[in-house]
């Protein structure tokens, strides 16, 4: 397989932030070393889950940055660069080249959105014109655009284009990815709830909100055999389920906060979670034993 940034269980770490609302290093500081404790694969910083849409470049910089230093080479980082502006993309990855990163994960064009003509010649010319290795990020949810397999397909001729994070949830969709591609790109679940089920058919792991808190939990998911990795998957389900009852990284960074990982404290549009969704949240992770 070529181009493989990571195999596994990568974190799509939450930014921390203070009462006042700045990055909260000695917050994201404690998030990195239980993470590597509890042996993730991969970290990646300033995906959605890391709010990265309400940060300013200079703090962009300072979030990918402060998370490259405190890793010191011992997982793979990969930055989140996407967006709906093609040259600006290019910038940031450039940028994010030149702090140190490993990789970028590019969530296809929001908003004006694309064909899947336009996609290809979207990541084409982000591969093109940066040596920083692209996990191409679908997620429909969000954006108002599907990849479609064919197109994923193409852009995995490309040789910097190091994988796909497949987050519609739609196993069916993953299954047409795989057999299309083969070993020509590595295909990370973006959905939680389906890592061990596409790891059976040929996936090669997951980019996880749900490993901010458990990454233990995430790890075994990915590693152990199927048959054993199937029982963490059914266990963790109902938390998986209470991580998505509001938009993420609502319900995480509540989560985070209950464990005493940080400050419960987003930006807008985003507002803490609703009382009656943190109460079942928090007594999930006591019956889990996580809190």
């Amino acid at each position: 397989m070529k181009n493989t940034l990571f195999y596994g269980c990568a974190t799509a770490l939450i930014t921390p932030f203070d009462w006042q609302g700045n990055f909260d290093k000695t917050a994201m500081g404690r998030l990195i070393e239980f993470q590597l404790e509890n042996k993730v694969d991969a970290l990646v910083a300033l995906g959605t889950t890391g709010e990265s849409a309400t940060l300013t470049s200079a703090e962009w910089d300072e979030v990918l940055s402060f998370v490259l230093d405190a890793v010191n080479h011992r997982v793979p980082v990969i930055a989140g660069t996407g967006g709906n502006n093609t040259k600006a993309v290019i910038e940031k990855a450039k940028r994010a080249r030149e702090l140190g990163a490993d990789g970028q994960l590019c969530v296809t064009p929001y908003y004006n959105k694309a064909t899947q003509k336009g996609l290809i010649a979207h990541y084409t010319c982000i591969h093109d014109e940066t040596n920083l290795p692209v996990i191409l990020y679908n997620v429909p949810g969000r954006t108002g655009l599907n990849m479609k397999p064919e197109t994923v397909h193409a852009l995995s001729k490309l040789p910097r284009i190091a994988g796909v994070k497949e987050a519609t949830g739609d196993a069916a969709q993953a299954g047409d990815i795989l057999a299309l591609c083969g070993d020509d790109m590595p295909l990370y679940s973006g959905s939680d709830e389906i890592t061990v089920p596409l790891r059976s058919i040929g996936g090669s792991g997951v980019i996880s909100v749900l490993s901010n808190i458990a990454p233990k939990m995430m790890h075994d998911m990915c590693h152990l055999p199927l048959e054993e990795a199937g029982k963490v998957q059914l266990k963790a389900m109902k938390l998986i389920r209470l991580l998505f009852s509001e938009v993420n990284p609502i319900p995480v960074k509540a989560a985070c906060a209950m464990m005493g990982i940080c400050e419960n404290v987003l930006r807008l549009p985003l507002t803490p979670m609703e009382e009656s969704n943190a109460q079942k949240l928090q007594n999930e992770l006591k019956r889990l034993e996580i809190i």
